[in-house]
Parts: structure tokens; C-alpha cells; sequence
């Protein structure tokens, strides 16, 4: 398996709009196991996103998907920056099995 965990940044007071757009382009992703993006408690303008895939191989694939690639466009103007990005190594747990 193959995991990311990122913190990014929206523009100040368009958090809630960033949010809307990942949710909404969140469907479908050939070997995604968990998407999940959650508001940060102490900072108004930052969100965190934990995924994990099936490979890298499938990873990177979604970002080719017509899906992604307009929430992407949509996206990007919002996205103040990016703080953190780390890969892991999942090895199983609650809905991911081992």
C-alpha cells in the first residue's frame, strides 16, 4: 500500500470553499482505499488529507482523471500553499484490513 498525508493551506476565509471542492471531486479513484480530509482544530485556513492507495502506480494515475484534474483548476486560485507533504507506508487497519 502506498500512503500520503499533506497539511495545505487555503486562502484566508476560503476554507470551507477548498473543502467543498475536494469533497466534491472525491468519487470514484481506481485503487484508493481512504481519502480523508479533515479541518484543522487550530488553524482557520489549513486542511489536512490522508490517503491511502492501493500502489503509487494508482496514485498517480488519479491525477490524469477528468474529475481530479478540474478540481484541480478549481482548486488551485483558493490554495495559498502547501506546508506538508509525507509518504508512508500503510500497513492495515480499520477498513483497510492487512
Amino acid at each position: 500500500m502506498y500512503g500520503l498525508i499533506g497539511k495545505m493551506r487555503a486562502r484566508t476565509g476560503k476554507r470551507d470553499e477548498l473543502l467543498g471542492i475536494l469533497l466534491d471531486s472525491s468519487g470514484a479513484m481506481p485503487g484508493c482505499l481512504s481519502y480523508v480530509i479533515a479541518k484543522d482544530p487550530a488553524d482557520a485556513d489549513a486542511i489536512w488529507i490522508s490517503e491511502v492507495w492501493d500502489s503509487s502506480a494508482s496514485h498517480k494515475a488519479s491525477l490524469q482523471l477528468p474529475e481530479v484534474q478540474a478540481a484541480i483548476s478549481r482548486a488551485m486560485p483558493i490554495i495559498a500553499g502547501f506546508e506538508t507533504s509525507i509518504e508512508t507506508e500503510p500497513v492495515g487497519g480499520l477498513g483497510l484490513g492487512r
